[in-house]
């Protein structure tokens, strides 16, 4: 039995992953541990709770989840982080187990898993295959937009589309300074940072990730039907991430509420576009950390 500690688990992600482990199969053994919600901030309540913890999965702020991994420091417990403190940390394993032949096993491996951002599961998942390949240069200038639910953008923005009358479209991070683009450059393998830009649409779950491409202005010369191979052979053995063919048209909210990932090449013989649509709150946060949390307790 695999005991498990939700550090923040009244949060969005929290009570996602809570929700999924309490779905799987009594068989495959994961017990929740909980703290009693009056001491959810009391270092030493949370700190037993660490203690008696075979794995934590911290949805905390990223201050939080820092002193929590400080708490634990000395005890017998794994550490599955959902928020941006550590993904690029030294001694952190990048939780994409797709991202390389061996990323599985270096997640199942690991005392420390940091769980990848929404936004730069797409991105990463189209780049890096690419990157690796030499069809795109490390240092080629890369735009990439993206349009997520609500329901990743904190209780305030939440609050405001479900009343009515909410927002329909919300455009941010203009200064071009988001915090998802050091982790999108580094594990895509791009020298420079890409222009991201981020928004937000009136529905609560989904998300599409897309990066235009000029063919012309690739030195590889690679053909549209080229780059979708690459991207096939990546991802072959996954049953997670697929690779699909061209559609005219995409909803964005479409796998809201599964766990997948679907990634496409559009192009019409010059121009390119690449797309990659899954659950903000699926396959970019809580469907994410029980592939994870699987993968480290080798169910």
């Amino acid at each position: 039995m695999a005991r498990i500690f939700i550090d923040g688990e009244a949060g969005t992600t929290g009570l996602g992953i809570r929700q999924r482990i309490e779905a799987l199969p009594s068989g495959l053994g994961f017990e929740i541990l909980s703290i009693d919600p009056a001491l959810r901030k009391d270092s030493e309540a949370r700190k037993e709770m660490l203690r008696q913890a075979d794995v934590a999965i911290l949805c905390l702020p990223d201050d939080a989840a820092r002193e929590a991994v400080a708490l634990g420091e000395g005890l017998d417990v794994r550490f599955l982080d959902a928020s941006t403190a550590h993904r690029r940390a030294d001694g952190w394993v990048y939780g994409f187990p797709e991202m390389d032949a061996e990323q599985s096993a270096r997640v199942a491996a690991a005392r420390h898993v940091s769980n990848p951002g929404c936004y730069p599961t797409g991105a990463i998942a189209l780049l890096r295959p690419l990157v690796a390949a030499g069809v795109i240069p490390a240092d080629h200038p890369i735009s990439v937009n993206a349009v997520s639910g609500y329901s990743g953008a904190g209780r305030s923005a939440i609050e405001a589309h479900e009343r009515e009358g909410g927002p329909a479209f919300l455009l941010y991070g203009l200064g071009l300074q988001h915090k998802h683009v050091p982790e999108i450059q580094h594990y895509s393998g791009l020298s420079h940072a890409p222009i991201f830009v981020p928004s937000v649409g009136h529905f609560a779950q989904g998300m599409i990730v897309s990066i235009p491409l000029h063919l012309r202005s690739l030195p590889s010369g690679a053909t549209a039907a080229e780059i979708e191979a690459i991207l096939l052979k990546a991802y072959a053995g996954s049953d997670v991430v697929r690779v699909l063919p061209a559609e005219p048209t995409l909803l964005a909210d479409s796998l809201a509420g599964t766990d997948a990932m679907e990634l496409r090449v559009h192009s019409d013989g010059e121009k390119l576009l690449l797309t990659a649509r899954l659950d903000n709150l699926g396959k970019g946060a809580s469907g994410a950390a029980i592939q994870n949390l699987r993968l480290m307790c080798g169910k």
